[in-house]
C-alpha cells in the first residue's frame, strides 16, 4: 500500500512540472511568410521551448520550459503586433 501511494505522488510531482503547452488559432496567418515571422517572435522569448506553427490549420502550439509560460494577454500582443488576431484553445 505504502509502494502505490509513493507511486502515486511521484507520478502526480512529475506531471505538476511537465512542460506546459497552448494551442492559440491565429487568424490572418495566410502565407510562409507569415508562418515564419509567427515562428520567430516566440522563439525569441525566453519562456518558449519549442513552437508549432500550422499554417494549414491556422495554429500555433506553444510548448514552454519546466515552470514557465507566458499569459494569454501577452501572447496576444505578440501576435497582435505582428498583424493578427487569435482564438485561444485548451491548456494541456
Amino acid at each position: 500500500m505504502k509502494k502505490i501511494i509513493l507511486l502515486s505522488l511521484c507520478l502526480i510531482s512529475a506531471s505538476a512540472f511537465a512542460n506546459e503547452e497552448i494551442k492559440v488559432g491565429v487568424k490572418g496567418m495566410v502565407c510562409a511568410f507569415c508562418a515564419q515571422g509567427i515562428e520567430k517572435q516566440f522563439k525569441a522569448q525566453k519562456e518558449v521551448e519549442s513552437i508549432e506553427v500550422s499554417l494549414q490549420n491556422k495554429f500555433v502550439k506553444i510548448k514552454f520550459k519546466d515552470g514557465q509560460k507566458i499569459s494569454n494577454e501577452k501572447i496576444t500582443e505578440i501576435l497582435k503586433d505582428a498583424g493578427y488576431e487569435t482564438e485561444f484553445g485548451q491548456s494541456k
